[in-house]
């Protein structure tokens, strides 16, 4: 369907071929967004937008008061990132918020296929060695790996740090991975997200209700197209600190030791929550 953009794109790309420490921020490539508009724009359906822009104005404007303020968004398809940039640049005033996002992104997208690689470079990222990637590997036969994901992880962190300071929006997906029907551990938050929020002083959720990229086993570039009136829904701004302490309070006691997980849990909840009643409003649009 798309397959004349898709060339386009990669003529255009720059994308690394591979993750190193010297290139985990990766600055986005304006010429390739336009072509992910023009397929977002095929896609959605009249009625899409961003319902809650309230609280994405009034973290933004936190931000511009020196606070450091992350976006946590429900993760269902690799179009994600490319839906909220899309719609947020046509709400009012929204594209000096996009402008000051910065995605925290899997190397994947930049490693597996060159294709995902370009569209994926349309946006500034900060590239990591996702945690899921680790499961399987073996402490000694994949020795080589595990400490080129610690070196790349802890790179990432430093410039997490520095984005952060320097007025940068983070986006980050508290799944890890994109929800898979039927498999329920791809919606489970990773621990790891109990460490970012923690540097963060504001979190804004944003769930996303309805799907023009539906995942198929296999590549990446099998996913399917189709369309469908998207909305992005964003949740009140809260303090992280508050969030986080209440939720580790609460696990302490019921016993649960796992605070961290606890936390990410916690993060998932207020996702699915937010998800479950923007889907009956998109409905009524429907």
């Amino acid at each position: 369907m798309f397959q004349d953009l898709i060339k386009e794109a990669v003529a255009k790309s720059k994308a690394v071929k591979k993750v190193t420490e010297d290139n985990v921020y990766q600055q986005g490539n304006t010429e390739i967004r336009p072509l992910l508009d023009k397929m977002v724009a095929t896609l959605v359906l009249p009625g899409s937008g961003i319902s809650g822009m309230e609280n994405i104005h009034e973290l933004y404007r936190l931000l511009c008061e020196g606070h450091s303020c992350v976006l946590l968004f429900e993760h269902y398809s690799n179009l994600d990132l490319s839906l909220f940039d899309f719609l947020l640049r046509k709400e009012e005033n929204g594209i000096p918020i996009a402008d000051a996002l910065v995605a925290i992104a899997g190397m994947k997208l930049t490693e597996d296929n060159p294709v995902v690689a370009a569209f994926a470079s349309a946006y500034t990222r900060i590239v990591i060695y996702p945690s899921r990637s680790l499961q399987g590997l073996d402490p000694e036969k994949d020795k080589e790996e595990i400490n080129r994901s610690a070196a790349i992880n802890r790179v990432a962190t430093r410039v997490l740090i520095q984005t952060k300071e320097k007025g940068g929006l983070v986006l980050v997906f508290p799944s890890g991975t994109r929800y898979r029907p039927g498999d329920p551990s791809t919606k489970r938050g990773v621990r790891e997200i109990d460490s970012y929020i923690r540097i963060f002083d504001y979190m804004c959720p944003v769930a996303i209700n309805g799907e023009v990229l539906h995942i198929r086993q296999g590549d990446m570039m099998e996913d399917s197209v189709s369309q469908d009136l998207v909305r992005l829904t964003a949740g009140s701004v809260m303090s992280c600190s508050a969030f986080r302490n209440d939720v580790r309070s609460k696990a302490e006691t019921d016993g649960i030791d796992d605070k961290k997980q606890a936390v990410a849990d916690g993060i998932m909840k207020l996702l699915e929550e937010l998800h479950e009643s923007a889907e009956i409003e998109r409905q009524k649009l429907i």
